[in-house]
């Protein structure tokens, strides 16, 4: 088979392949009640929203941590505002647990604010800044500069279990797919610890 055939082949397969993904819903919002397996959230922006878990859904708990825990060779994921100077200004950071190093790799917009923005990067040097801490996070396809300012929340991804998925909690879904009847359905839920709001 000629190969220009083979590649046009793998490019259609893959193209389908793409298109028959359901669609996602990043979903932040707090847990009103549960019945079962489903979770009725009250969204950030108001909305009722229904989303059944699977039965084998893994609960990440999201935990206060601090910047002295970000070093040179931490894993961590940057929401940030663009600033003029090409730098990032930091809205919060979460740790990820080195079991997950290498997730979501790269920098992309995000939905946090307006205009805002995600790096999951590898931290190559931190250094004490007037403004804050300065970090430079490195991924395969470049590196950006980040300023941390004092305030901004520090998160860390620790294991959770369904028993945290109860009302009152905060939570973040990043990826709850919906179906097509109309339901959303989540395999990964994260979930503030100790009254806290998922900052990402």
């Amino acid at each position: 088979m000629p190969r220009l055939l083979v590649v046009s082949l793998t490019v259609m397969l893959a193209s389908a392949a793409w298109a028959q993904q359901p669609p996602t819903v990043r979903i932040r919002g707090t847990i009103e009640s549960v019945d079962g397996p489903t979770l009725m959230i009250k969204s950030r922006e108001g909305a009722d929203m229904k989303v059944r878990v699977t039965d084998n859904v893994v609960v990440v708990g999201i935990a206060k941590s601090a910047l002295s825990e970000i070093k040179p060779g931490s894993y961590v994921g940057v929401s940030a505002m663009p600033e003029p100077d090409g730098t990032q200004k930091a809205l919060a950071v979460h740790i990820f647990p080195e079991a997950q190093r290498g997730a979501a790799e790269g920098f992309r917009p995000w939905d946090l604010r307006p205009n805002s923005t995600m790096t999951n990067a590898t931290v190559a040097e931190t250094v004490a800044g007037t403004d804050g801490q300065n970090i430079r996070v490195k991924y395969k396809d470049g590196e950006k500069k980040v300023v941390v300012p004092p305030e901004t929340p520090i998160v860390a991804f620790v294991s959770g279990d369904k028993t945290e998925l109860k009302p009152g909690a905060k939570i973040i879904i990043f990826g709850a797919t919906k179906k097509d009847d109309g339901t959303l359905e989540a395999a990964r839920v994260g979930v503030g610890l100790d009254g806290i709001t998922p900052p990402m």
